[in-house]
C-alpha cells in the first residue's frame, strides 16, 4: 500500500527533466502495490557546492528558532515546487509537465546537488484528492516536505496540539502533522541541530507505522529517510570517496570506524559523485543499482554533502535517557552511527518488465514452470547412483534455513501457519501434507483473526509466518505476537531483507521472482511447494512414510513440466470466460487438497474481474449452498482424482439432478467424469488438466483457473494488474 521514491544526487549532474522522468518512473515501477494519488517535490534552485564540495546555504549561527531581530528564520533556499494529482502517475504527469510550463520553469537547468522525493497514497485518512495527496507540507512555504507511508494513530492528538500553536490544517489526512511537527520543533529548538536529529525527535512524539523521507528549505542540499513498521531501502550508486569508512561493505558513508563511538560520525566530503535512491521495494530501484541497504525498525539514513549517515531512533533514544541518567538531564548526547549491511539484488529488470506480454498477471501465469523450478533448485534431489535421476535413487530435501531447527518443530506441540489471503491459502492447501508426513497437528490461522482472538501460543508451538512480500501488516503483527510467548517463528517470504525475513528465528525464500501483479499467482504455486518440502524435510526420518515421501519428490520433479501442460489450456480457458463474462456470481466447489483450491479460485475472480465468487467445501453443499443451485447459476467443481474423488462426483451427479450449468476441472483421462459429464444433455465443460502425486495436485489445477480469471477479466474490460481498490503489500491494518 503506497509508495515512496526519491532521488539524491550529488556531484552527478542531471537537468531538472532527466530528474523529473527518473521520480516518474519510480512511481510507475511502484504501480503495483495500489494507489489513488500522487505527487513529486522538486527543487526550484539547487543547492551550491562550498569551497569543500559541502552544499551551502543552510542556516549558520547558534539559533533555530530565531533570528538575531527575535524572528523566525527566512528559509535558506527558495520552496521547492510539490506538484499533486489524484487518480494515475499518467495524470500526475501531464499536471507536472502543465504547470512547469506555466510557470516558465526551465527543464534544461542542470543540478549538480537536487533532492527529489515522489509517493504513490492509496486513501486511508480522507479522500483521493490532489490535497490528500503527498507530498504533505509545513505551511504555504514548503520550509519541510514530506512523503509517508503507513498511518500515524496518535495524529488526532498531535494536531489538536498544532492546532493550538497557530498552525492552519488545509488536508484531511494523518500525514500533514508530520511536516508540521518538524517546523514546531525546528523553530522551538534553543540551538542548530543537524536535519536528521529534528527527524529523530519527530519520530519519538509519534505513534503508528510509518516509513518517512523529509527534505527542507532550511537544509538545502540534504535528505532524511526513517521508518518504522513500513518497508524501506536505500540504493546507492558510486564509486567509495577515499578515507570513506563503510556504512555496509563497499559503501559510502559519513561514519568513520573507530571514530563513531565518540560522538557524532565525523564529516566527510564525497571525492566523487553519488546517486542514492530510496524506494518502498527493490522494483524501483533495480533498473539504477543493485547495491542496496535494507533499513531496520528506528533507523534513519542522513544524507548530505555526497554522503549517508545510518543512525537508529530507538538507540538514541536509549542514549539519550542514559546521559540525561548520568548528567542529571542536563547533556544532549550526539547520536551515534550504526552499520548495516550492503546487499546486492539478485533480481534482474527483466523481472519487473512485461516481456512480450499484456500484463503482469499474464505473464506471472506463464512463469510459473520456471518459478516453481527456482523455488526447488538446489533444495530437491532424486539422483541415482550414476548422479542420474533414477527410481531407486537417493531421494532427499535440503533446506537450508531450517536445518537447525528441524528437530524442534518435530518434537513440538503443533504446527501453526499464519497468513492472510493468498498466502492463507497456500498453507491451507499444504496443511493436510503436513499433517500426514510429520504426525503433528496443525493449524491454519488467519493473522488478523488470530489476533482478535488473542489465541493461545504456546512456547513449544511453531508458528510459521507465509507471506509474499514479508511486510503484510497483519501477519507481522501476529508474528510479534506470537515471539511474545516464546514460539519458535519460521518465515516463508519472496522477498529477501523483508520484515518478516529478518524477525523470524528461521525460514525459506520460496525464490519465485518478483511477483508486480497484485492478484497473486507464481508466489502462490511455490508456497505451496515450499512447504511440502518443508514437511519432507521433518519427516526425512520417518520409515513408514518413505515411500509417501519419495512419490511426492518424485512428484515435485515433474511438476514444471506439469504445469506447461496446463498452460495449453490457455485458449479454452479464453473460451470458457468468454461464455461467463455477463455473469454476476460464480460458485466454486473443492475438497480435501482442493478446499484451498476451490477458495484461491473464487478470490481470484473476485479480486481481478470484479465478480461475486464463493469458494466453497463441498462437505458443505447440502448445509446450506444447495440452495443457490438453479439451472442459471455458473458452477465450477474441482474433482481431480485423489482420495476424495468418489465423493466429488456425488456432488456433481446432485448438481446436475438440480440442472446446474458446470465447469468441472477434471484430470486428463478421467473416464468416470467423462461418462458423468459427457453426455450431449449435460451443461458441462470440462477442464481436463495433467495429474499428479494427490497433495500437489492443487498446484497444477489452479493453473487453469488463474488463466480464466485473468481472460474474465480482460473481457470484462476491468483492469488486470492493479484492481479496483487494491494493494499488492498490505502494510497497514485496522490497528494503525
Amino acid at each position: 500500500m503506497c509508495g515512496i521514491f526519491g532521488y539524491y544526487n550529488f556531484r552527478v549532474p542531471h537537468s531538472r527533466h532527466e530528474i523529473l522522468e527518473c521520480l516518474l518512473t519510480g512511481l510507475r515501477r511502484l504501480e503495483y502495490r495500489g494507489y489513488d494519488s500522487a505527487g513529486v517535490c522538486l527543487d526550484m534552485e539547487p543547492a551550491q557546492l562550498g569551497p569543500e564540495g559541502a552544499a551551502s546555504g543552510a542556516l549558520d549561527g547558534s539559533a533555530n528558532g530565531s533570528s538575531a531581530d527575535g524572528l523566525p528564520p527566512a528559509p535558506a533556499t527558495p520552496p521547492p515546487l510539490v506538484i499533486k494529482a489524484s487518480g494515475k502517475i499518467a495524470e500526475l504527469e501531464r499536471r507536472a509537465y502543465e504547470e512547469l510550463r506555466d510557470r516558465q520553469v526551465d527543464l534544461a537547468r542542470v543540478f549538480t546537488v537536487h533532492v527529489g522525493i515522489a509517493h504513490t497514497r492509496w486513501a486511508t485518512h480522507g479522500p483521493p484528492t490532489a490535497t490528500n495527496a503527498h507530498p504533505q507540507v509545513s505551511s504555504p512555504a514548503h520550509e519541510f516536505v514530506v512523503v509517508h507511508n503507513g498511518i500515524i494513530t496518535n495524529f488526532k492528538a498531535l494536531k489538536g496540539f498544532l492546532a493550538g500553536k497557530g498552525f492552519q490544517f488545509v488536508s484531511d489526512t494523518d500525514t500533514e502533522v508530520i511536516p508540521k511537527l518538524c517546523q514546531f520543533l525546528f523553530a522551538s529548538s534553543p540551538t542548530k541541530i543537524p536535519l536528521s536529529e529534528l527527524v529523530m525527535d519527530v519520530m519519538g512524539q509519534l505513534e503508528g507505522a510509518y516509513a518517512l523521507l523529509v527534505k527542507s528549505t532550511h537544509y538545502p542540499g540534504e535528505v532524511v529517510a526513517c521508518k518504522r513498521g513500513s518497508p524501506l531501502i536505500l540504493g546507492l550508486r558510486s564509486a567509495p570517496a577515499p578515507g570513506a569508512a563503510a556504512g555496509g561493505a563497499g559503501a559510502l558513508s559519513r561514519a568513520a570506524s573507530g571514530e563513531v563511538g565518540a560522538g557524532p560520525a565525523p564529516k566527510r566530503v564525497a571525492a566523487e559523485g553519488l546517486e542514492c535512491f530510496f524506494a518502498s521495494d527493490a522494483s524501483a530501484v533495480v533498473e539504477h543499482t543493485k547495491k542496496v541497504i535494507v533499513l531496520e525498525d528506528s533507523d534513519v539514513v542522513h544524507l548530505q554533502d555526497g554522503a549517508y549517515t545510518l543512525f537508529n531512533a530507538a538507540e538514541r533514544d536509549a542514549e539519550l535517557e542514559a546521559a540525561g541518567a548520568a548528567t542529571g538531564g542536563a547533556a544532549r548526547a550526539p547520536p551515534v552511527a550504526v552499520s548495516r549491511a550492503l546487499l546486492t539484488l539478485e533480481m534482474e529488470v527483466s523481472q519487473i518488465m512485461k516481456g512480450g506480454f499484456d500484463h503482469y498477471m499474464q505473464k506471472e501465469i506463464h512463469e510459473q514452470p520456471e518459478s516453481i523450478f527456482q523455488t526447488m533448485r538446489g533444495r530437491v534431489s532424486r539422483m541415482g547412483a550414476g548422479g542420474d535421476a533414477a527410481a531407486g535413487g537417493e531421494r532427499c530435501i535440503k533446506l537450508g534455513g531450517l536445518v537447525e531447527h528441524l528437530e524442534a518443530m518435530r518434537s513440538g506441540r503443533r504446527i501453526m501457519f499464519v497468513a492472510c489471503g493468498t498466502s492463507y491459502h497456500a498453507s491451507l492447501a499444504a496443511r493436510q501434507t503436513v499433517e500426514e508426513l510429520v504426525s503433528i497437528p496443525v493449524a491454519c490461522e488467519l493473522a488478523s483473526d488470530l489476533l482478535d482472538r488473542r489465541c493461545p501460543i504456546f512456547r513449544d508451538d511453531t508458528c510459521v509466518f507465509v507471506s509474499q512480500s514479508g511486510e503484510t501488516a497483519d501477519t507481522l503483527a501476529a508474528l510479534q505476537y506470537a515471539k511474545a510467548r516464546g514460539a519458535l517463528c519460521v518465515g516463508i517470504t519472496n522477498t529477501v531483507g523483508s520484515a518478516i525475513a529478518r524477525s523470524t528465528h528461521c525460514g525459506v525464500h520460496i525464490n519465485a521472482g518478483c511477483e508486480i501483479g497484485v492478484a497473486s499467482t507464481k508466489a502462490y504455486t511455490s508456497q505451496i511447494a515450499v512447504i511440502t518440502m518443508m514437511a519432507l524435510a521433518l519427516s526425512e526420518d520417518s520409515i513408514s512414510k518413505r515411500d509417501k515421501r519419495h512419490a511426492i519428490i518424485d512428484g515435485l520433479a515433474e511438476l514444471p513440466e506439469k504445469i506447461r501442460l496446463a498452460l495449453q489450456l490457455d485458449s479454452e480457458m479464453l473460451r470458457l470466460a468468454g461464455a461467463l463474462k455477463e455473469e454476476q456470481s460464480l460458485l466454486v466447489f473443492g475438497r480435501g487438497y482442493n478446499y484451498a483450491t476451490a477458495l484461491e479460485a473464487a478470490l481470484k475472480v473476485k479480486e481481478v474481474a470484479l465478480m461475486h465468487s464463493e469458494g466453497i467445501l463441498a462437505g458443505e453443499m447440502k448445509h446450506g449452498p444447495l440452495a443457490l443451485v438453479d439451472d442459471t447459476m455458473p458452477i465450477l467443481v474441482i474433482a481431480t482424482k485423489d482420495a476424495m474423488h468418489l465423493k466429488m462426483l456425488s456432488v456433481i451427479q446432485q448438481l446436475l439432478a438440480r440442472g446446474a450449468r458446470l465447469l468441472v476441472v477434471c484430470n486428463q483421462g478421467d473416464e468416470d467424469v467423462e461418462e458423468l459429464c459427457g453426455s450431449p444433455d449435460r451443461r458441462c465443460s470440462l477442464i481436463r488438466v495433467p495429474q499428479v502425486v494427490d497433495c500437489l495436485q492443487p498446484v497444477v489445477n489452479i493453473v487453469p483457473l488463474q488463466l480464466l480469471s485473468y481472460h474474465l477479466t480482460c473481457l470484462r474490460g476491468h483492469d488486470v494488474d492493479q484492481p479496483r481498490n487494491l494493494a499488492k503489500a498490505v502494510t497497514v491494518n485496522e490497528e494503525n
